[in-house]
């Protein structure tokens, strides 16, 4: 019976299991506890600040573009805009109307542009005659614009 005395003992015994469930409460609430106090000590503070006000220009006409636009249309011709008046010229005529523009302007800048089916050999060919004639500030416009505008 001794035997049989410690097989009743060894059963009464619990193994010991480790509860996750209160463990992640304990962390939850330790978690929200730190996150508050955090938030209590930030305190906002601010100091006056006297900022400055804009001033209007001293003359209330913006100052006038002085870009030329050269638009490359399908056939080949060139549309010559500036002080927002555009006339037809021939490419041939490219070359000395930009090398006046240099000359009258001290900063010379162009605009190139196409319709939307105009031949890009053409439009590098105005940019050719743009850096022949020195100007060193030139842009080429991406955006489709109607003909002649």
């Amino acid at each position: 019976m001794a035997g049989s005395g410690s097989k009743f003992v060894d059963e009464g015994k619990k193994k010991a299991r480790i509860e996750i469930i209160p463990l992640i409460d304990v962390i939850f609430f330790l978690l929200a506890t730190f996150t508050l106090f955090i938030l209590s000590l930030d305190k906002i503070q601010s100091l006056p600040v006297d900022l400055p006000v804009a001033q209007p220009p001293s003359s209330t006409q913006p100052p006038e573009d002085e870009t030329v636009t050269l638009q490359v249309s399908e056939q080949g011709n060139c549309y010559w805009t500036y002080h927002k008046v555009t006339e037809l010229i021939d490419l041939k005529e490219v070359k000395p109307k930009l090398e006046n523009y240099a000359a009258q302007i001290a900063e010379p800048r162009v605009l190139i542009t196409t319709d939307d089916k105009a031949k890009f050999g053409v439009a590098v060919r105005v940019l050719d005659e743009v850096r022949k004639a020195n100007i060193k500030k030139v842009s080429v416009e991406t955006r489709v614009r109607p003909t002649g505008r």
